[in-house]
This record gives structure tokens, sequence and C-alpha cells, in this order.
């Protein structure tokens, strides 16, 4: 029997690497990263060019992701159960709260953002479907590790990586606040992932009331939180309403 084709497995490292990554990366960062001769990976990443699974931006001459391997992923995402069976209470959400939402699931030690519905106004806004968001920094995270469908010890191992100087790095402070998302029932993000930012997210479950996905709201501070700090009251119940309308579709007999 064959084994594994090599070239084949380093370029998708790459894709990986590329998806992972919150910008562009350089031809070094890329073969430093992977362990490889700049040479080598840069006939990759040529390749991948060519077919439209990477592209390269003009100005900086650094890669990311192109636009038909997103169109493969988007392909998949549209026949996901969890996302087909969401999207209306998604767009209904976003229209009774004004904030836009996005529906996660766990992929690889993150969050995959599987669908993203626009704040509805006119604002500058960017499409999030297939981000990966880190599961300690994000509402959305918070909410998969707490109700187990991440393991908790997998986030820890890999390290808590300080994105601002409120994202929660100590174990003790992430096992808090995990407790707190499992008796609230949701969970919360200020500030943590992306100064001026905040998120709201609530489980969603399946067969058997297992948590297999969250969604949730995101936005300015000031619009998710009152002049406290703390999530409006308002948006956590919309927020909650969704979550069990999805559930309640998905099978979950007690939601």
């Amino acid at each position: 029997m064959a084994g594994p084709v090599q070239s084949i497995e380093r370029a998708a490292a790459i894709l990986r690497l590329l998806a992972g990554g919150p910008r562009r990366l350089g031809l070094g960062e890329v073969a430093s990263s992977l362990g490889l001769a700049k040479g080598t990976a840069h006939g990759i990443l040529r390749t991948l060019q060519h077919v439209d699974f990477v592209e390269q931006d003009e100005a900086t001459g650094k890669y990311q992701l192109g636009a038909a391997l997103l169109h493969l992923g988007t392909s998949y995402l549209d026949v996901n159960e969890l996302r087909s069976r969401s999207i209306n209470w998604a767009d209904a959400l976003a229209a009774r709260s004004g904030e836009a939402v996005r529906l996660g699931t766990p992929l690889e030690g993150k969050v995959l953002i599987v669908h993203h519905v626009f704040r509805p106004d006119d604002t500058l806004q960017t499409l999030d479907v297939g981000a990966l968001l880190p599961l300690h920094a994000s509402s959305l995270g918070k909410v998969l590790l707490a109700f187990g469908t991440e393991p908790v010890e997998s986030a820890l191992e890999s390290g808590l990586e300080a994105y601002t100087r409120h994202t929660l790095v100590a174990r003790e402070q992430l096992t808090r606040a995990l407790a707190e998302v499992r008796e609230l029932g949701w969970a919360a993000e200020v500030q943590e992932m992306s100064m001026g930012e905040a998120g709201l997210a609530s489980p969603i479950r399946g067969h058997g009331g297992l948590v297999v996905g969250a969604i949730g709201l995101s936005g300015p501070v000031e619009r998710i939180c009152d002049n406290q700090g703390r999530p409006r009251s308002s948006l956590v119940t919309l927020l909650r309403e969704a979550a069990r309308a999805i559930s309640r579709d998905l099978g979950a007999a007690r939601w």
C-alpha cells in the first residue's frame, strides 16, 4: 500500500498554518514555522496560488487563504446541519438585537465560525465565516469549554495567549469563568480578544441535550454592555431564546 504523499502533507500543513493565524504570513514565516527550506515552501505556495487556494498580497508579498479554498469550505458548511437549522433563527436574532450574530463549532482546539449575519446597519463589516477563534478568549469558545464540547485541558496545554490585558490567561481565572458560564447558561467576553469589542454566547444542544455548538452576538462594548460594563440583559434574553429555538429544531427535547 502506498504511503502518504509528502508534498500533499506539506501543502496541507501550509493551508492549516494560514487558516490558524489572524494575519497574512510571509515566505520566511511559513518556512520557519513548518521547518521547510524556503525553496520548498515557495514552490508549494506558488502551486497553491496557481489553483487559487492561496493568494499573495501584491504590496507586502505575504500570503493568505484564497477564494477557491474558502468557497470549498462554504460549500461544506452549506450542508452542515447546525448551520442549516440555525440560519433563520440567526437572521431573526440579528434583526431583533441590532447586532452581528455568529455560529461556532469546535475544530482542532478552536472555534470555527460556520455562519455570520452582519449587524443590520450600514457600517463596514468583514465576513467571519471560516475564521478560527481562540476558545479561552471568545464567548463562543467559553461555551464550548464550559459544557464539555472541547476539553479544557487541551486548551490549557496549548497555552492561553493574551490578546489584550483582559484576556484570561491563568488556569484559575479560566476555571472560575467556566463555572460561571455553566451556572448562568451563557458566556461573555468583554475586550478579551480585541479592545473595544464584546460578545455574548449561548449553547446550542442537539439530541440528548449534548452541546453541539454555540450562537453569539458581537459588537462594540458600548452596544453589548451597559455603562457598568455588564452585558445587557435584553440581549442575553434574545440570545438565549434563539439558542433554545435552534436546539429544539435539532432535537433537544427539553429546550
